[in-house]
């Protein structure tokens, strides 16, 4: 009697081997697709649910709660918080319907050792003030430290134990971080995109992630930034244009209601 096969692989991907002690199946069946059509521009899209990631982009304290970095700062964090809403409804039906959630957020090294002097420049352009890693007034949270208050998803939006959490150390989400292959081992080859700011880090991750071969979706009214409005028109402009598509949280939510 031949010995049973055990799978190997990520517990969500739609390719693992078999594996028993003397043999290993490479020929496992592909899990089926699960269609969903979505209302979209520049067309409309259908996507594989077995086959599709929800990626937020830094919905972080930093960013989006008072006495954040931001708020430190004496810029109006609040836009950024406009995301919290559509997502504490999207998220819940995402999961249910069997999409990942991948929290991506800055998380760096508190030496910093891998932020070459041009990115410690970006955010503390004189040399003066609070950059990366330093202390914030009141609270003492190093700005954008991995495992620090500054760098956690916002309370409201507390990330479920069976998502997945990526820290990024440089506006896109796929530089130099597992993202991409935490990806293909879960078979993934749509990627919604969703957080904060809009034309900085969301769009220069959904852009890597177009880069790579992924179809991107933007979720608009789970995206905000804290920049002039020009950015969010010329951002939208420009992933319909050249990276991807657009929905909101609406649509997809009509549309898995009608699954």
């Amino acid at each position: 009697m031949a010995a049973k096969l055990r799978p190997l692989g990520a517990p969500r991907a739609g390719y693992v081997w078999g594996a028993s002690a003397d043999h290993i199946d490479m020929a496992t069946q592909p899990v089926k697709p699960v269609p969903l059509k979505v209302p979209a521009a520049p067309q409309n899209v259908t996507i594989d649910l077995k086959r599709s990631a929800m990626i937020v982009i830094d919905m972080q304290n930093d960013f989006c709660a008072k006495g954040g970095w931001v708020d430190h700062l004496g810029a109006d964090y609040t836009p950024d918080r406009r995301p919290i809403k559509p997502l504490q409804k999207l998220l819940p039906a995402l999961r249910k319907a069997g999409l990942p959630v991948i929290w991506v957020n800055w998380g760096n090294r508190p030496d910093l050792a891998n932020m070459p002097p041009n990115q410690i420049h970006l955010y503390k352009p004189a040399g003066t003030g609070i950059g990366l890693g330093d202390p914030l007034p009141g609270s003492g949270a190093p700005v954008l430290q991995k495992n620090s208050w500054a760098a956690a998803v916002v309370d409201e939006l507390a990330p479920k134990p069976q998502d997945i959490r990526v820290d990024k150390h440089r506006i896109s989400g796929f530089w130099d971080t597992p993202l991409d292959s935490i990806l293909r081992n879960l078979g993934i080859r749509t990627a919604l995109f969703a957080g904060v700011n809009t034309d900085q880090c969301v769009l220069h991750s959904l852009t890597d992630a177009n880069f790579l071969g992924y179809g991107c979706v933007l979720v608009e009214d789970c995206c905000a930034t804290t920049s002039p409005d020009f950015c969010t028109e010329a951002t939208i402009w420009n992933v319909k244009k050249c990276f991807g598509f657009v929905t909101d949280s609406a649509r997809i939510l009509t549309a898995l209601k009608k699954k």
